[in-house]
């Protein structure tokens, strides 16, 4: 029990003390990236399976 108390208090040190934690406003930066991106993939994913979904009822209507 020792072992698992000890772990814990230098988890604790360790994030306040030595982890470098980012400004809010990089924060934001980087979610805002984040979300732009994703909304370019989802549409980019939507496009191609609009496409394929047609050229497979294309293809088979043609049989």
């Amino acid at each position: 029990m020792q072992k698992l108390i000890t772990f814990i208090k230098e988890s604790v040190v360790e994030m306040r003390d030595k982890v470098s934690w980012p400004k809010y406003r990089d924060l934001q930066n980087s979610s805002v990236l984040v979300l732009v991106a994703s909304m370019i993939f989802a549409l980019l994913i939507g496009v191609f399976d609009y496409a394929f979904n047609n050229a497979m009822s294309w293809f088979y209507n043609a049989f």
